[in-house]
């Protein structure tokens, strides 16, 4: 069982910057590969970021890519999004979430076995 809270979320300025953090629960953090969502108001969860249990290897949205960075630190149980040059269209709730699929990058929100309970990002124009 992983239990996930996330932080730093808020408003910002279109161009601005935010980290959102997720602290996990558990020894086991380090066995799941875990991903960042997002869902904006009338549309459905999506893939934002993912990283790899071992730390080593990332994958994004193409929405996103070059303007978000995901990390982990596996001795701190908490997983990092770093984003840069928002836009309103970013605005949404940012969820951090845990996979047992190891083997590839999941995308898929059915994949994933734990969630947090999110956390707010707006970004004013």
């Amino acid at each position: 069982q992983v239990q996930l809270v996330e932080s730093g979320g808020g408003l910002v300025q279109a161009g601005g910057s935010l980290r959102l953090s997720c602290a996990a629960s558990g020894r086991t953090f380090s066995s799941y590969n875990m991903g960042w969502f997002r869902q904006a108001p009338g549309k459905e969860r999506e893939f934002v970021a993912a990283v790899r249990w071992s730390a080593d290897n990332t994958y994004y949205a193409d929405s996103v890519k070059g303007r978000f960075t995901i990390s982990r630190d596996n001795a701190k149980n908490t997983v990092y999004l770093q984003m840069s040059s928002l836009r309103p269209e970013d605005t949404a709730i940012y969820y951090c979430a845990a996979t047992r699929v190891l083997s590839r990058f999941s995308v898929y929100v059915n994949e994933y076995d734990y969630w947090g309970q999110g956390t707010q990002v707006t970004v004013s124009s």
